[in-house]
């Protein structure tokens, strides 16, 4: 029974109690009231009086005063933006951290006591504070299996459990299309790693799925991170399944695992930022153009890499019970890449000192909105792009009538 409908039955409930003489009468009248409603007997007692609460509108009753006003609510807008829309969880720890310092940049203006509370405000009020606000923003057999049964058993599989989520420089490896509606052709792809312990993510563009270009980018990825490889784990796609990245790793003394085919899981801490560091920004258009490619890489080489890896807090699993039959999930708190790698043992002090350096320097908003600007170069390169293949394709159809297309079907199949 809701609030709405007790308050009513206790209405009916009091004319009867109030003409009521009896004690035992009484009595009875509010045992059945305890019984329905589930209230204590003497509060039921004060709600029966015949001037009560029961009376009073809802506009009359008592409000309770709000913690989180207006003000804060549009400054947590303000950061959710800048940080690229995060949950409660992930936003909460950069809220403590940086909120002064965007202060100090002039990209949050809000007072004193707007910031302090903004620091205080736990990840669940954040979420309840962004739902009216998200509810805004909220927008209403492809390849062919080649096996190399050889190279396959030199190359081991391994589990997710199998992991050492804690040990540096084992990178999960994979290719993101950009191939739009079809497949046909050269077409770019995004060669995507992250490292499993702490998350820091690299990218590098390429066109097409050839051996030497993955070899390729797969040195620019590997010269910026800021810690050595041990392992490389890619999925079973033959642009990594192949003597040349084979050859690779036992030159460099990189060990080289692989994931089971059709068990995307193997690769989960890769296959998510796929969607988060690279389709959620670039999209799912076509790319096949040098100009495309220089803009993709200009924006992984510098802002996004920094942006993601500084300044976007990442939630990882602690642990996982088996409750009757239920498995329960406990996360860590939510930290960025970056504080990962500080509070790393394995990384050389000089290596911190310069990402600290790096980090000093950075502007999350400023990296944010150069972000959006070469995504606007991208959606005009690909624009021009398509003007041009549409002019192109206009001027190869003129020499035909209408007549003649309609009435010669083979010619048509042939141009």
């Amino acid at each position: 029974m809701d609030m709405p409908s007790r308050n009513q039955y206790l209405k009916e409930l009091r004319k009867e109690y109030l003409k009521t003489k009896s004690k035992k009468g009484k009595g009875k009248l509010l045992d059945e009231a305890e019984k329905r409603t589930g209230l204590c007997r003497k509060y039921l007692l004060v709600k029966l009086k015949s001037k009560s609460n029961l009376d009073k509108l809802p506009q009359e009753r008592k409000q309770r005063q709000r913690k989180y006003g207006g003000a804060v609510r549009a400054a947590l807008v303000v950061c959710w933006r800048i940080f690229d829309r995060p949950c409660g969880e992930r936003l909460k720890p950069l809220l403590e951290q940086e909120v002064e310092k965007l202060r100090r940049l002039d990209e949050l203006v809000c007072n004193q006591e707007t910031a302090e509370k903004l620091k205080e405000v736990s990840s669940k009020t954040i979420d309840s504070l962004l739902k009216h606000q998200k509810e805004v923003e909220r927008l209403n057999s492809k390849y062919k299996r080649k096996d190399n049964p050889l190279l396959y058993q030199q190359i081991p599989v391994k589990t997710p459990d199998e992991w050492d989520r804690n040990e540096l420089g084992n990178i999960q490896l994979d290719l993101v299309e950009h191939c739009g509606q079809s497949a046909s052709g050269e077409y770019l792809n995004t060669l995507s790693s992250t490292d499993i312990a702490t998350g820091w993510w690299e990218g590098e563009v390429i066109l097409g799925r050839g051996q030497l270009n993955t070899i390729s980018g797969l040195d620019m990825v590997r010269n910026r991170f800021p810690f050595p490889w041990l392992e490389i784990h890619p999925d079973n796609g033959t642009e990594f399944l192949n003597y040349h990245l084979f050859g690779y790793t036992r030159e460099r003394g990189l060990k080289f695992t692989r994931s089971r085919p059709y068990k995307k899981n193997d690769n989960c801490f890769v296959e998510q930022k796929n969607k988060t560091h690279v389709k959620r920004f670039v999209g799912w258009l076509r790319y096949d153009t040098p100009k495309e490619q220089r803009i993709l890489n200009d924006l992984y080489r510098q802002e996004l890499r920094l942006f993601k890896n500084f300044f976007q807090p990442q939630i990882k699993l602690k642990e996982k019970i088996r409750i009757q039959g239920k498995i329960h999930r406990k996360h860590q708190k939510a930290k960025t890449p970056y504080q990962r790698v500080m509070q790393s043992n394995n990384v050389s002090d000089e290596t911190k000192q310069k990402l600290k350096k790096i980090y000093q320097g950075l502007n999350p908003a400023e990296l944010k909105r150069t972000i959006d600007k070469k995504l606007d170069l991208l959606i005009a390169a690909y624009k021009e792009k398509s003007n041009s293949l549409k002019v192109a394709s206009e001027k190869k159809m003129k020499p035909f009538s209408v007549r003649k297309l309609i009435t010669e079907p083979d010619l048509v199949s042939v141009r």
